[in-house]
């Protein structure tokens, strides 16, 4: 986004920096609750804990299998007294969640191996590009940490943004403030509403964080720098995903899909409007691309997960319907695509050519599903380990085969695309 492209209503200055000291007092955390974390300490009472559990030390709770190489359904369960589930995140051997109650607590071997917090704005979303977290927040903030060389156990926050001192530079210049609201401007490096999505280029270097203030921020990832600010819809934003072939896809509660086509500009970037992919009534609600780079998925407040094939220049494939309301969340690994609803439900879909079959409803949440995330383990067999977060304050561990248990569930595979406005 170009400096002379934005209002040149300017505030008053002070408006654009409070705030700022708090931001900036940085200390690393470690796993035990401090004397400023409400939180229970671990393994109180406030833990789903049981006895019999296989995990005497650890406040999940364990599930039996009878067959473990094929079976679908729940390994274990935790419940902590803090909030809300909003974000997950798993890398390697490592497990984050996210909550409204500012918390994201580190897991490994279903044990919490570390916990950092942050003073505001409870977590929406969590990415991980190499040794740097990037959480996104419902004050409209992405914070940035990064794991001690020293202590692996111990996080820091490194920053924030848009930086103290972009937005110090940025405010200077009348041109480069927005109106946000009637009689209320910002510079443009700002979003004004929460963070609801973020996600990383092919390679790491760029993020992208959608947010409820209609906008996509464009960020580059060694620097810090926002790089380009995208007038994307004309409501909030509820996902974004950097795709395949330079492609960026948003979802919106316009009811729209969009994409973005990006073309590198010296050291910046600049994103061009392409196409609509889908135009409806009810909400986007969530977005993802399959590992392979090939489908594009899209899940909405009707419960209905449409899907768009690369090798068909982005041609409407189709939907598959399993959830009686929104689709919350979507994962996917390998073949399978996991869709979380706020019915409490997650389906597991195997993708056949262009067929999705619904394998496993995997039931046990008491509230909406509204975050995934999935691991591939390929001891002693292939299968799928799944994560899922709730607003009953849970995350549940799921393992998935892949492979059909008992039938697939006819009734629940995809289908000819309906006549739902410009698909």
């Amino acid at each position: 986004m170009d400096d002379s492209s934005v209002s040149s209503k300017q505030p008053l200055f002070s408006r654009e920096l409070e705030d700022e000291q708090d931001e900036y007092s940085f200390s690393p955390s470690t796993s035990d609750s401090s004397p400023t974390d409400p939180s229970p300490q671990r393994n109180s009472s406030a833990w789903d804990i049981q006895s019999s559990s296989s995990i005497c030390s650890s406040p999940w709770t364990s599930s039996h299998m009878d067959h473990p190489y094929s079976y679908n359904g729940l390994m274990g369960s935790l419940v902590r007294e803090e909030g809300h589930i909003y974000s997950l995140a798993a890398a390697g051997d490592l497990l984050f969640t996210g909550s409204d109650s500012k918390n994201i607590r580190v897991w490994k071997n279903q044990k919490e191996f570390s916990s950092f917090r942050s003073n505001s704005g409870l977590v929406k979303a969590i990415i991980i590009a190499d040794q740097r977290i990037f959480s996104g927040h419902q004050d409209g903030k992405i914070r940035v940490w990064k794991k001690s060389g020293k202590d692996p156990s111990l996080y820091k926050r490194i920053g924030t943004l848009p930086t103290l001192k972009a937005k110090v530079k940025k405010s200077l210049k009348p041109s480069n403030y927005v109106e946000v609201k009637k009689s209320h401007n910002t510079i443009w490096i700002k979003h004004i509403d929460a963070i609801s999505s973020l996600s990383l280029s092919e390679d790491k270097s760029i993020l992208y964080s959608a947010s409820w203030d209609k906008t996509i921020k464009v960020w580059r990832v060694v620097d810090s720098k926002c790089l380009e600010s995208i007038s994307a819809h004309d409501d909030a934003v509820n996902s974004v995903v950097a795709g395949f072939d330079g492609l960026v896809f948003s979802g919106s509660a316009d009811g729209t899909v969009k994409v973005w086509r990006r073309e590198m500009q010296g050291k910046g970037t600049k994103h061009y409007f392409s196409q609509t992919l889908l135009k409806q009534e009810c909400a986007v609600t969530s977005l993802a691309v399959n590992t392979s780079s090939t489908v594009l998925y899209s899940g909405s407040s009707d419960g209905q997960v449409n899907f768009w094939e690369r090798d068909k220049c982005l041609s409407h494939g189709g939907y598959f319907l399993g959830h009686k309301l929104a689709v919350l969340c979507l994962a996917t690994s390998g073949n399978l695509v996991f869709s979380g609803s706020a019915d409490t439900n997650i389906c597991v879909w195997r993708r056949e050519d262009r067929n999705h079959l619904c394998l496993s409803i995997l039931s046990g949440h008491s509230g909406p599903v509204k975050c995934l995330a999935v691991e591939t383990k390929d001891s002693p067999l292939t299968h799928y380990v799944v994560y899922s977060g709730s607003l009953d304050k849970s995350v549940k561990m799921w393992r998935v085969s892949g492979q059909d248990p008992n039938g697939t569930v006819p009734s629940q595979t995809s289908r000819a695309a309906p006549q739902r406005g410009n698909l």
